[in-house]
């Protein structure tokens, strides 16, 4: 993953959304939607993409799947990549003034996020088509949200390493990783004036456990990363990753993630078979094979009960980070080509 980098130069634009209703009730006053676009939206707009962003991540860490010649092409498509609410450059408790700042964040869902994009591509570019919409992680949870909430503006899916709805197993392991952070006393419930590191290297320690798979360990794969060791891969890339995060700013996109459920929401009412029938893009949905925040036997379940919907595994020992990390080249390929598929290229 490449590192967060806020302090660089601005080179998004922000799309101001008011004071916004959130679902669970409470009013985010003067809301920012963070976004960067690539390519240009053709005559009939009919070549938009959306790739959206993922746990501690802002959409420099997307960037690299854009490229001419891939299937996400700039010089073809116009892809739109809007930051997560709670990752520090959409509205977040770093950015926000009191009294909604730091802890005082109100909860944003999923269902927050998409209602808000919808707006940034209707009101800002007149856009009512969506060619794709793709994502990794909890940006593929953001995925299945779109094509149960507008299910006929979007015409294709790729969620990868996601799920439509929050498993009560994955709930539990994120409880444990925002446990990790917050224990620290630094992080005074969330009123610090100095980043818990004590705690984020924590909480980094904790994820280091589930984002790949026994096998990779087995096999010492983290060798081929460039680590020396297990201990060098946990504190070289889990402690260092998360050390470059505000710990606020990630309890709010884990409660965002906790949260996920695309049946919640005046639609479905809960039911959650009702809102998978609902979708009707072409979705290629894309677990990772041994992935152990969102098992395979998840998206079995989803596939089974979307009208027009493949299941196509990454074959990876990288477990969960085999959808979005870019560090496999197989994984990088494969994804490659059900982009192609999904977009006729």
């Amino acid at each position: 993953m490449a590192q967060w980098k806020i302090d660089k130069e601005v080179d998004y634009e922000i799309f101001e959304l008011g004071d916004l209703k959130l679902q669970k009730g409470m009013t985010l006053p003067n809301a920012k939607l963070a976004y960067k676009t690539f390519g240009r939206l053709n005559a009939d707009k009919s070549n938009v993409i959306v790739l959206l962003t993922y746990m501690a991540s802002t959409h420099y860490d997307n960037q690299w799947v854009i490229r001419e010649g891939g299937a996400l092409d700039p010089s073809k498509y116009f892809i739109v990549i809007p930051n997560i609410f709670g990752n520090g450059l959409s509205s977040s408790p770093t950015n926000t003034p009191p009294p909604y700042n730091k802890a005082r964040f109100p909860h944003v869902t999923y269902y927050d996020n998409i209602k808000a994009q919808h707006r940034l591509l209707t009101e800002k570019f007149g856009i009512t088509k969506i060619k794709m919409v793709t994502g990794w992680s909890m940006a593929a949870a953001q995925t299945f949200h779109w094509a149960a909430l507008y299910p006929d503006m979007v015409e294709t899916i790729c969620p990868t390493a996601g799920s439509a709805k929050t498993a009560k197993h994955n709930h539990v392991m994120l409880e444990g990783v925002k446990a990790a952070l917050t224990a620290d006393d630094a992080f005074k419930d969330g009123w610090y004036d100095e980043q818990p590191f004590k705690g984020l290297r924590a909480m980094g320690r904790v994820y280091a456990g589930w984002g790949f798979s026994q096998e990779f360990f087995r096999k010492e794969e983290y060798l081929e990363l460039g680590y020396a060791s297990v201990e060098d891969f946990i504190v070289g890339y889990w402690e260092q990753w998360f050390n470059l995060r505000d710990a606020n700013n990630m309890v709010t996109m884990i409660r965002t993630w906790q949260s996920g459920d695309i049946s919640d929401n005046e639609l479905y009412n809960g039911d959650f078979r009702k809102a998978l029938a609902a979708i009707k893009a072409r979705a290629i949905v894309m677990p990772g094979d041994c992935d152990l925040y969102f098992p395979p036997e998840d998206s079995a379940f989803e596939v089974e009960h979307m009208p027009n919907a493949e299941l196509r595994p990454f074959r990876s020992s990288h477990g969960h980070f085999a959808g979005g990390s870019g560090l496999r080249e197989a994984d990088v390929k494969f994804l490659d080509e059900a982009w192609r598929e999904l977009l006729g290229a």
